[in-house]
């Protein structure tokens, strides 16, 4: 605690400084313009001066034009004054000046010199005004005026450029010793993060080079700083200069992009941050410079996902929408993702009071327009569960209440049995009872030709409102898909604290690999599916490429700042009970149809007869009563024949 107490008081410190030091005194805010335009009035006296003196041979001893001068000065401030106020400069922030800026002054001093060029030529030939102007100013009249733009541009932009200077050089302070910083991306975004860098006034990095795609960069400067490489020299740099922090600067960059840039540095033990996206950028949300830490997401997460938002918001909006298990990963998310739609009325139903009362706070909060109802309910309580449908008369359903993991299942095969068949056949009933119009299951990749218990248990779901739909009012549909990132109990968490307490990372074999998916784009999906969805459909959602879980924990050890089996070792286990080496969840296929949309397809397969079904659904659940975990399999493999498991579990515990 006292340790935490000092870092925030230096934090603290440390902010006060650079804001003291970034903003100026108020009084110079206060009168900032007055003082601009003083500025500008001194800048025009001298330029004029000068560009005399030029045209006079920088002669000092006393000219003709000395006693003209200040009405001369008085006219060309009378046509300048305005000019430049017409190009607004006199509303700049000097410490940030840019191309822009100089922009406006080249065209500010043409426009008044073409204006003072004029009315000189016009006035001149007047022979009162004539008479008044010593002879030696007829005749250089145009070279007085062409050396004043000159002078004006000049004077103007180096008034701006010592101010910028100033504060990006003089006033910058370093905050004890500077981290040794490499930018990665020698484009438009590396630029600009190394010109932010400059302009903090607080020096907390000390930028070495940049790294790049493009060889032909390689040796060219940036603002003085060279670019030492390509993405393939980055080991050899970081270790040649003690690099101790990278920044990649590529907004636009894919995932795979990132990703070879992490495995190309997964020997150095470096910390890597990022910029925001090109999007946030653009939007003016984020600055180039508010860089962040790389997160797995950022590697394994995929393009956005592409929705008809026109057919989701007719399937949700002002409709009564029921969510199971909506303190969930998915469940909440769901809720999320349906708040956007208007919906009339939704009603979380959850088992778990927490993650209820915390979803139900953060939902109200954030969509305070939308009515929510939080209730506690166990979805295997027939009693309770038609007693809800009964007052509110869902008319969409999304059942996303499920036991999930794997190994647990196993050794609790009667608990599987309850929740996810029992709840199912419950919340199904229910809907199809009160003329519910959509039901939409959530499903997994381990429904495929199933080695769990879990996986097992959620086909045999699938089965079973497959099987109601044929003679249901209410649209029953299933969607399938992997894992989602970042989920209670995921591999990911796991890893994460694994790496926090200083290792092992335990993966259960060399070569296990599973598909990955970020919750938001699982959620989307299901809702876009859901939309499609004409009753007894089985949807899946394209997973992209599976990814090795070993190569998963080298990345995350990376990213954490250490070296894979150096500073963090990785330990490899055995399978747990129900475990595959992969999964199988495919999109293509003779068994598959296509949909109009290109991440969601359809598996074709041949129902089982109902009496048959319904029989040995009724068995199992009376046989998981026992909680026979031999009994149960064997049950299994009479409805899943390609259910492949074993008769007794192991009761050791549960390895990541």
């Amino acid at each position: 605690m006292p340790e935490r107490n000092t870092n925030t008081l230096l934090n603290n410190k440390n902010q006060s400084l650079q804001e003291s030091s970034t903003h100026p005194p108020a009084i110079l805010l206060r009168y900032r313009r007055p003082l601009i335009m003083l500025a500008h009035i001194t800048a025009f006296a001298s330029s004029l001066m000068l560009s005399f003196l030029v045209i006079h041979n920088m002669n000092f001893e006393k000219p003709g034009w000395v006693d003209i001068y200040p009405t001369l000065l008085l006219f060309f401030l009378i046509v300048k004054l305005p000019v430049f106020g017409f190009f607004k400069q006199y509303r700049g922030w000097w410490r940030y000046v840019g191309i822009s800026d100089l922009r406006g002054i080249l065209w500010a001093s043409f426009v008044s010199t073409l204006i003072i060029v004029f009315v000189w030529f016009v006035t001149t030939n007047i022979e009162v005004v004539r008479a008044n102007i010593p002879p030696d100013l007829h005749r250089p009249a145009e070279g007085v005026c062409i050396a004043d733009m000159f002078a004006t541009i000049v004077l103007l932009s180096g008034l701006r450029i010592i101010i910028r200077l100033y504060y990006e050089e003089f006033r910058t302070s370093e905050a004890g010793r500077m981290k040794r910083f490499l930018i990665v991306g020698a484009g438009n975004a590396g630029e600009a993060l190394l010109r932010e860098m400059h302009r903090m006034t607080v020096a907390e990095y000390e930028v070495v080079g940049f790294i790049d795609d493009d060889p032909a960069k390689k040796g060219t400067n940036i603002h003085g700083i060279p670019i030492l490489g390509v993405v393939e020299q980055l080991p050899e740099v970081c270790q040649e200069r003690n690099i101790e922090e990278i920044a990649i600067a590529m907004p636009s960059a894919s995932h795979q992009q990132l990703r070879r840039v992490i495995q190309v540095c997964e020997g150095t033990k470096i910390r890597f941050r990022t910029v925001p996206s090109i999007t946030d950028i653009a939007s003016g949300k984020f600055r180039v410079s508010q860089i962040r830490d790389v997160d797995i997401n950022d590697l394994l997460g995929r393009e956005a996902v592409q929705l008809d938002l026109y057919l989701i918001e007719n399937f949700a909006r002002d409709k009564t929408i029921l969510v199971t298990g909506a303190g969930g990963s998915i469940g909440s998310e769901m809720c999320r993702q349906l708040c956007n739609f208007n919906p009339k009325l939704l009603l979380l139903v959850e088992q778990a009071e927490n993650p209820l009362f915390y979803i139900e706070r953060e939902l109200c909060t954030q969509f305070p327009a939308v009515s929510i109802k939080a209730i506690i309910c166990d979805i295997t309580d027939r009693a309770r569960v038609c007693e809800i449908f009964e007052n509110y008369k869902p008319q969409i359903v999304i059942h996303a209440a499920a036991h999930k993991h794997v190994p647990l299942m196993e050794l609790n095969a009667g608990e599987a049995i309850k929740n996810n068949i029992v709840g199912t056949q419950t919340v199904a009933d229910a809907a199809d009872n009160n003329e519910t119009t959509n039901f939409v299951m959530i499903s997994t990749d381990k429904a495929v030709n199933p080695t769990s218990i879990m996986g097992s248990s959620k086909r045999i779901a699938e089965m079973y409102i497959q099987d109601l739909n044929r003679t249901s009012k209410t649209h029953f549909v299933t969607v399938r898909f992997g894992n989602v990132l970042g989920s209670d109990g995921s591999v990911v968490p796991i890893f994460k604290k694994q790496i926090s307490r200083g290792g092992p990372v335990t993966v259960t074999h060399p070569e296990m690999k599973r598909y990955f998916m970020t919750i938001p784009e699982a959620s989307q999906l299901v809702l876009q599916a859901a939309t499609m969805g004409k009753g007894g459909e089985i949807f899946v959602l394209d997973m992209g490429e599976p990814v090795k879980i070993i190569e998963l924990a080298r990345e995350l050890i990376t990213l954490s700042g250490f070296r894979p089996e150096e500073d963090i070792e990785i330990t490899i286990t055995k399978p747990r009970p129900g475990e595959k080496l992969f999964e199988e969840l495919r999109i293509e296929g003779e068994d598959m149809q296509r949909t109009r949309h290109p991440k969601i397809s359809i598996w074709n397969n041949i129902p089982m007869d109902r009496e048959r079904l319904w029989a040995g659904i009724n068995e199992l659940i009376n046989i998981a009563k026992a909680q026979n975990h031999s009994q149960i399999v064997q049950k299994i493999k009479e409805l899943i024949p390609e259910y492949i498991g074993r008769t007794t579990t192991s009761t050791e515990p549960a390895n990541t």
